[in-house]
């Protein structure tokens, strides 16, 4: 997320293959990707230099929008702005 106000949004889309689309809280979609790689066997390579589950979801946040579960099936998440920006 290169645009900093993606980092001022609280809100975030979760696209699931089993459970669909979903709107979280930014603290809640934290937990929820915290929770995806704690699923895994091993987090992917590029997180491997970090300690915990917690700062590699952190770490997905600020970078990327997609995490490969398995061979073929990924989850997603997109920030969303509910409201406009203040002025």
């Amino acid at each position: 997320m290169s645009d900093p106000l993606l980092r001022e949004l609280d809100h975030y889309v979760v696209l699931e293959p089993t459970r669909g689309e979903r709107i979280l809280t930014a603290a809640e979609t934290l937990s929820w990707l915290t929770a995806q790689l704690a699923g895994l066997e091993e987090p992917p390579a590029d997180l491997l230099s970090l300690a915990s589950d917690r700062e590699r979801a952190e770490r997905l946040l600020e970078t990327a929008c997609e995490l490969e579960l398995e061979p073929g099936m990924a989850v997603q998440w997109y920030a969303v702005r509910l409201e406009p920006p203040a002025r």
